[in-house]
């Protein structure tokens, strides 16, 4: 199972070095791994090139993006930097973090899962921070959920879902395309993959806005976008965020902004959605 590895990276020198000697000590090599350094100013390149000196599956690309802040679609479009360096002949694609630590079986676990049934379309371990000298698995997502920082898709979910929309919110949509699709989203709790930068570190105004449009542009409508709105921000202990999520979504809706999902899609989203909410309420 040939698995390849993009990673977007925008001044991640304090953790860059970690996240690739991680992945060079796996027990199951990436086939090929390519490090996109996005219009860093710090010593990122200089890092990834010294690995990919050292490992030929490694390479570095350097990419001059704009400087503007944009949640979602900057780390994407780096992302495409790098997928478009690679051929197609793979079975997994992974998009993952530069500030992260994988266990050394994490590879080949995942292939395990890929191997073993061939409708999981995407499988991801979790999260971990450290508290207390301990690394605890960090709970803003529910154990469903696969985070944006470690996603790896089978070759035919990564072209069914469209592979990945350059927009906030890309995702939670690749999940629920994925799911629309027929696909299993396979999650292991025993991959423990430590978070060297807490998600939430850095929260901005303007990325809620944008998490609270990507609510509508997945058409969740008013009263589910509210609710998500409130539980994001209770997850993040920032009763502010419920504001900007609810007002970017209000915005998007009289603007009308493009959808990111057709409507057959977001019927099949909101009705997942009500699901889960009753499931969770008996």
């Amino acid at each position: 199972m040939k698995i390849y590895i993009v990673i977007p990276a925008h001044n991640e020198g304090n953790f860059i070095g970690n996240t690739l000697e991680s992945l060079v000590n796996q027990t199951k090599k990436p086939d090929r791994l390519i490090v996109v350094d996005d219009n860093s100013s710090d010593n990122t390149s200089r890092i990834a090139q010294t690995y990919a000196e050292r490992y030929p599956f490694i390479e570095l690309i350097k990419s001059k993006s704009s400087k503007e802040h944009a949640p979602g679609s900057k780390v994407i479009n780096a992302f495409y930097k790098g997928y478009y360096h690679l051929d197609e002949d793979f079975d997994v694609i992974c998009k993952f973090d530069a500030d992260l630590i994988f266990p050394p079986n994490y590879l080949s676990r995942i292939s395990e899962y890929f191997e073993k049934d061939t409708s999981a379309g995407m499988v991801g371990g979790f999260c971990s921070i450290k508290k207390n000298n301990k690394w605890v698995p960090e709970s803003l997502t529910g154990k469903d959920h696969i985070r944006g920082a470690l996603k790896a898709y089978s070759k035919h979910c990564f072209f069914q879902i469209g592979k990945l929309k350059p927009a906030m919110g890309w995702d939670t949509a690749d999940e629920l395309l994925a799911r629309f699709h027929g696909w299993k989203v396979v999650t292991d709790e025993s991959l423990l993959v430590k978070h060297l930068r807490p998600t939430g570190m850095n929260y901005r105004e303007h990325s809620g806005r944008k998490q609270g449009e990507a609510f509508y542009r997945l058409r969740y409508g008013t009263l589910l976008s509210i609710i998500a709105s409130a539980k994001l921000a209770a997850m993040k202990m920032n009763p502010f965020a419920f504001l900007h999520y609810l007002s970017g979504y209000l915005k998007a809706k009289s603007e009308k902004r493009p959808f990111l999902v057709s409507e057959e899609e977001g019927r099949f989203i909101r009705k997942l959605r009500w699901a889960n909410i009753r499931k969770k309420l008996v």
